[in-house]
């Protein structure tokens, strides 16, 4: 992926380095509800076994971080920032930039708290991204995902639930827990999840046009991404079965068929994943 030498967001909040991520917040909410890409143990139990009232050893820091890692993940919010102001203001609405939180083994947010374990994730309570960039070595020792562009990926598709809470998505399916059976709930998170690697592709097809971003390889390696975190083939690996029913993230085939959509089109109109006839 080129990256170095452009501009980022500077809507980073750096926590690496601090005493539990920050001042530690009781409470699951909606983090348990909408995860990121890994969902592997329980995040009930990760959310609930952490620390609470931890308190801060340094300052956050806030703007463009120094090291590479950070510089990465910096440009690829800034790109994102560009690709849905740009779609908001195609649809005469107007895109409200998310906050990326960087933190290191544990983190807390609006939503409660979460470790590294539960994986990048998004918290619609204070519009904010939340990875831990020891993942990407998690993407290629454990899933296979070298490269830099999965990395890309990951952020993308936590971006595109904010995309989707800003759309009233996330509450409505909010509204719906606890009114549908966990059969039918499991089913409209997969739904929501689809969505989300829809606009990634989305992403990587406007930020392409604007700013030439992939490299050979890149796309072959966010579909290697979306293919490894595939609900089957979690379970597969650590179940030893797959249980449909259960799904809450889409099989492999479906995510990386709903990227590669988004990547084809770059059209939101595109990814109406709840109506969608065929998975």
């Amino acid at each position: 992926m080129r990256w170095l030498g452009r501009r980022g967001s500077g809507n980073i909040e750096d926590r690496r380095g601090m005493s539990g991520g920050g001042l530690a917040i009781g409470g699951g909410g909606i983090l348990v509800i909408i995860l990121g890409l890994l969902f592997g143990p329980d995040a009930a139990n990760l959310v609930s076994q952490l620390p609470i009232g931890q308190t801060a050893q340094s300052e956050v820091t806030k703007g463009s971080p120094s090291d590479e890692a950070g510089q990465f993940a910096d440009v690829v919010l800034g790109d994102l920032d560009e690709v849905w102001n740009a779609i908001f203001l195609e649809n005469n609405s107007q895109y409200q930039e998310p906050t990326l939180v960087l933190f290191e083994n544990q983190v807390s947010s609006a939503c409660g708290a979460a470790s590294s374990a539960t994986g990048p994730f998004y918290c619609p309570a204070d519009s904010k991204v939340y990875i831990d960039l020891s993942f990407q070595n998690e993407l290629k020792n454990n899933f296979g995902a070298g490269g830099d562009f999965p990395m890309a990926y990951v952020i993308a598709h936590e971006v595109g639930h904010h995309v989707q809470n800003l759309m009233g998505t996330s509450e409505k399916m909010q509204r719906m827990r606890g009114q549908v059976s966990e059969r039918e709930y499991n089913r409209m998170s997969v739904m929501l999840e689809l969505q989300a690697d829809f606009y990634a592709g989305v992403y990587a097809n406007r930020a392409n046009k604007t700013n030439n971003i992939l490299e050979d390889g890149d796309i072959e390696e966010a579909l290697t991404a979306a293919s490894a975190i595939g609900d089957d083939r979690i379970q597969k690996q650590t179940q030893g079965e797959v249980v449909p029913d259960a799904f809450t993230h889409g099989t492999s085939e479906q995510r990386m068929r709903w990227f590669k959509k988004g990547y084809e089109t770059g059209d939101i109109s595109q990814g109406d994943t709840f109506n969608a006839k065929n998975l």
